[in-house]
């Protein structure tokens, strides 16, 4: 026993380069694809796409629907899906807006910017996505109506509640502080955005090490030590580069002007600043690492990918699957309200149309990153990368002036394409 434990832990036999890294290769295309198209966008603009004001505005344009992407993930691995997401966010903001123009205001006297305000808004608006979310996985799981026809019937009813709730008019502006969750009214700066970055790349750095010690330990093959170190400098140069390009964009004068003038400063001559990291994209962060840790290390997280690879299975094996359906969807209702947070934030007011053809984009950010519509099989990394390539096609085709019409028929056309690929791709798979 004791020489059998002295003995080195045998390195898996690698083929290539790829291999050695251990890369996923549908996320190598996914990557590859994203990068091509901003090339190739950034060449026909004229090197406009690739500014880091058009990185900065694209990263918070892509947060609600990334943010909904991940808990698609989860409806569409346990076999259903959610048409309602895009009317859901439209309630959930309605109620935020109405809560902290006129609710707060007239029954407690609290009004807007007041320090509770925004906690209080927030608290209601999550409450109200979650409950209406675990409603609908209520009558999917214990009704037994088809998640189609509940989420069909949702997109109808949320999206005229809203309606109502605001008597069809936009509503704003909101708290000053609940819009810091916006985007531009609300980041870190360029000092703190380094501050984060440099922590994040120590962490990611961090769990590589922990992953290789684990398997050490466990007697698992591991990595060669150069495709170790390979992968933990691209994981600095990603998270540094991103965060160097965010700060590269610099804060107008005038409204540098306006800050100094606020704290009753006066401004130094010459003086620049930057945006930094947009406080969305730390909340989409944060929700990206609970949802991973969730789906790979946790019960429920088994019990969603195993109800999802064979149903009948999951449930005589003693998961309760109808209770699981309500989890999932209160989870989807949850994020759906966090989007609406960051939505409506990021345009300072409630509009009627906000979320609109939500659900599409979402459903088309979760299958694109890769999640399989036969259940079973997804993951969160992939949907957010969905996310950012369909708004970058959109933002791309708007800056060269395709029109509105032409550039749904290309995101129809791409999604299609991704399924089908991911059907090939799958049978490929399991050839080998």
């Amino acid at each position: 026993m004791t020489e059998t434990a002295s003995q080195p832990i045998p390195e898996q036999p690698k083929r290539n380069l790829f291999q050695q890294l251990e890369l996923d290769m549908r996320l190598l295309g996914m990557i590859g694809a994203f990068a091509i198209l901003c090339i190739g966008f950034n060449i026909v603009t004229d090197g406009r796409f690739l500014t880091s004001r058009n990185i900065f505005n694209l990263t918070i344009q892509t947060v609600s629907v990334a943010i909904m992407a991940t808990g698609m993930v989860f409806v569409i691995v346990t076999r259903h899906i959610d048409l309602s997401v895009g009317a859901l966010l439209a309630t959930c903001s309605a109620v935020m807006a109405m809560t902290q123009t006129e609710i707060l205001p007239n029954m407690l006297g609290l009004g807007l910017n007041h320090p509770a305000t925004w906690a209080i808004t927030l608290v209601v608006g999550l409450a109200t996505g979650t409950l209406i979310g675990a409603f609908q996985g209520w009558m999917v799981g214990y009704l037994t109506i088809p998640a189609f026809i509940v989420t069909l019937g949702g997109f109808l009813v949320w999206r005229n509640v809203a309606w109502y709730l605001t008597s069809g008019q936009t509503i704003g502006p909101l708290d000053s502080t609940f819009m810091m969750f916006g985007g531009t009214n609300g980041t870190l700066g360029t000092f703190w955005s380094w501050v984060f970055g440099i922590v994040a790349a120590v962490l990611g750095v961090m769990a590589l090490l922990s992953a290789r010690r684990s398997k050490v330990q466990h007697g698992f093959p591991v990595k060669p030590a150069w495709a170790e170190a390979v992968m933990a400098v691209l994981i600095c140069v990603a998270i540094l580069g991103f965060i160097a390009v965010l700060n590269a964009y610099e804060i107008p004068s005038r409204r540098l002007e306006r800050m100094f003038e606020l704290r009753g400063e006066t401004m130094p001559e010459g003086y620049t600043s930057g945006y930094g990291l947009p406080i969305s994209v730390l909340i989409l962060i944060a929700v990206a690492v609970v949802m991973t840790i969730i789906a790979r290390r946790t019960r429920l997280g088994r019990y969603i990918f195993a109800t999802g690879g064979n149903p009948d299975a999951a449930e005589l094996s003693g998961i309760n699957t109808r209770w699981l359906t309500v989890k999932v969807f209160a989870i989807m209702g949850f994020l759906c309200a966090l989007s609406a947070v960051v939505a409506s934030a990021r345009l300072a007011n409630h509009s009627n149309d906000i979320g609109t053809l939500d659900e599409l984009r979402v459903i088309a950010a979760a299958v694109i990153g890769g999640t399989a519509l036969s259940g079973g099989f997804g993951t969160i990394y992939g949907a957010i990368l969905g996310a950012l390539i369909m708004q970058s096609l959109q933002s791309g085709m708007a800056m060269v002036g395709v029109d509105a019409p032409l550039q749904n028929i290309v995101v129809g056309s791409v999604l299609v394409l991704a399924v089908w690929i991911d059907i090939v791709y799958r049978k490929r798979l399991g050839a080998k």
